[in-house]
């Protein structure tokens, strides 16, 4: 219960976290929005591993022995990285390490946990993806605040405002005492 300038008083729903206040609307809102963007990066896991037919054929598929990179990196035709992203598209380390990326920043956002470290790995994909495409040589209608620059501050947002707490698992995650001893593994 607050009190307002007015001499009024109010009844504030707050969610508290170290350094915050939301209401519990804000709370569900940011829940809604980090389960959604988890189940973005789980669901481009599920269809480039499995191939359901949406962006990746099933004879494309990384359990048939496509690339999820391959395609994509291949394909880059602008900006100063071209040639790099060429050296590297379809090499096993580069499939693996996008693919456990897609699938621990998809787990963590939609479980609510390691949400600083998932907003890290989100924003290193997005500025990669970004720069693959480099929207600022490829004709887009936006060059630099495009879907990626979103998707890393969202993620971002997310981490900071203690989204997890909310329809997650974010307040047991922080319990945790290796969690407790290392506050950068919320």
């Amino acid at each position: 219960m607050t009190t307002t300038g007015h001499g009024t008083t109010t009844h504030l729903e707050k969610v508290e976290a170290p350094g915050s206040m939301l209401t519990h609307a804000a709370a569900k809102a940011l829940a809604v929005l980090r389960v959604s963007t988890g189940f973005v990066f789980l669901w481009a896991f599920f269809d480039k591993t499995f191939g359901w037919g949406y962006a990746t054929p099933a004879a494309k598929a990384w359990i048939n022995g496509g690339s999820p990179t391959k395609g994509f990196l291949s394909s880059v035709e602008v900006g100063p990285f071209q040639s790099f992203f060429h050296s590297i598209a379809g090499d096993t380390w580069t499939n693996w390490a996008f693919m456990l990326g897609l699938l621990g920043i998809g787990v963590a956002l939609t479980a609510g946990i390691g949400l600083r470290i998932a907003a890290g790995a989100l924003a290193l994909m997005m500025a990669m993806m970004w720069a693959a495409e480099w929207p600022l040589a490829s004709g887009s209608s936006n060059p630099v605040t495009d879907y990626h620059f979103i998707y890393a501050v969202v993620g971002i947002v997310l981490a900071l405002t203690y989204a997890g707490h909310t329809w997650g698992l974010g307040r047991q995650w922080a319990r945790l005492p290796i969690v407790q001893k290392n506050r950068w593994l919320i």
